[in-house]
């Protein structure tokens, strides 16, 4: 018999997304198989406290942590230096899937399309009329580094303008202005380390303003989920064909979720990916996948087989040099 893998679920964290952290732990954990693995969770307070030798002796850490200090790189530094496989994107895949403003140029000079944008730091004055003129309206505002559509505005007139600017930097010292796409926002799950391969793709119909916080997880009639998407196979091949150019433009690994708009005339604009998408019960990457032929527990055992695959490859790198 085989002996069972040790596995460190890794949630929570210092992050406006704490709580959507815990419930997709909470889906991860009840999805394990607990013939194949020893499961301990692993939470880490919203103050950030938690004790740094309870992730030695696993096999695999397994984190599901969204936004900042969790997603964006400092826990998969942290990971590596403890010398310890884990699951998703390292380091710099981690830090420039966070970063919408780095993210953004990765793929402009990459030569996938985007939308246009402004990024204005912390200190920083950006005008209403400039903004209006550059991207026209509406527009979106949001944090740079965050992610479930926390501190995201969507913006018509100079007064939520101020607003939202203001909300933006509450959350970031960075904050990034979209231009408004009208388009069907059509999402694409990726997995893989050299050679990813992409889900069908689905689509998020909203029937408020936009995706907010509020619509991805307090109200559950605030949006449709559309698995799959009804597109053609043309479109579909040019989503997923765009979701692992961005996954491999952003040197992730393992798992991601590319989120694109799909506009009436069929051009397809990528919007961002997520480097650890959520894994709660209505999450649009573990459905994709399901929808695809890969039900939860073989996603996750998948998932673990990518990260042992990529640590056994880094751990032949010489280290020292004769």
């Amino acid at each position: 018999m085989n002996k069972k893998l040790k596995i460190g679920v890794l949630f929570g964290g210092k992050s406006a997304e704490h709580e959507v952290s815990i419930n997709s732990a909470r889906n991860v954990i009840a999805a394990l198989d607990k013939t194949k693995y020893d499961i301990t969770p692993i939470k880490i307070n919203k103050d950030g406290k938690f004790k740094l030798d309870v992730v030695n002796g696993f096999d695999v850490i397994f984190p599901v942590m969204h936004g900042p200090f969790g997603e964006d790189g400092t826990v998969q530094g942290m990971l590596k230096l403890a010398n310890i496989p884990f699951v998703g994107a390292g380091v710099l895949g981690s830090a420039v899937g966070m970063d919408k403003d780095v993210m953004k140029r990765l793929l402009r000079d990459a030569g996938i399309p985007i939308g246009r944008f402004i990024t204005v730091k912390f200190g920083e004055q950006i005008s209403f009329e400039k903004a209006r003129k550059e991207l026209g309206l509406p527009l979106f505002i949001k944090p740079a580094n965050m992610g479930s559509s926390v501190g995201v505005s969507k913006v018509r007139n100079k007064k939520e303008f101020k607003k939202a600017i203001k909300e933006a930097f509450e959350f970031d010292i960075k904050i990034i202005l979209e231009e408004f796409i009208n388009g069907r926002e059509i999402e694409c799950s990726v997995l893989g380390n050299d050679k990813p391969i992409a889900s069908i793709p689905g689509e998020v119909i909203v029937k408020d303003d936009f995706y907010s916080y509020n619509t991805k997880y307090i109200d559950d009639n605030g949006a449709i989920i559309q698995i799959p998407a009804k597109i053609s196979k043309k479109e579909a091949k040019i989503v997923q064909d765009l979701a692992v150019k961005t996954f491999k433009t952003l040197s992730c690994e393992g798992l991601g979720r590319v989120d694109s708009f799909l506009t009436k005339s069929g051009k397809v604009c990528v919007n961002e990916i997520n480097t650890i998408p959520g894994f709660t019960s209505i999450s649009m990457y573990p459905k994709l996948w399901e929808a695809s032929g890969l039900p939860l527990p073989k996603l996750l055992d998948k998932l673990i087989e990518l990260a042992i695959e990529r640590f056994e490859k880094e751990k032949k790198l010489k280290t020292t040099v004769e």
